[in-house]
């Protein structure tokens, strides 16, 4: 399965990039499997693990919910207001 990962805030600076397209090896792949790989990719997305934020095709998702091909997942940091 094809995703479409975008990082916003510190999380580009962590990466190195805002967007990012990675294939899962699952088909049955959740946001929670997807995390374990980017944290795999870039370890210091872990230390950010109890305070991200994540949508899946612009909803807000838990960390259970399931993923399907071509969704575009956005990876935030917890939102500040101003």
């Amino acid at each position: 399965m094809k995703l479409r990962v975008l990082f916003f805030s510190v999380l580009t600076d962590i990466t190195g990039t805002g967007e990012v397209v990675l294939e899962m090896p699952r088909e049955s792949a959740s946001v929670a499997d997807l995390l374990v790989r980017l944290f795999d990719r870039w370890p210091r997305l872990r230390e950010w693990d109890r305070s991200l934020l994540v949508a899946v095709d612009q909803v807000y998702a838990r960390r259970d919910a399931p993923l399907h091909d071509n969704a575009e997942v956005a990876v935030m940091p917890p939102v500040q207001g101003g």
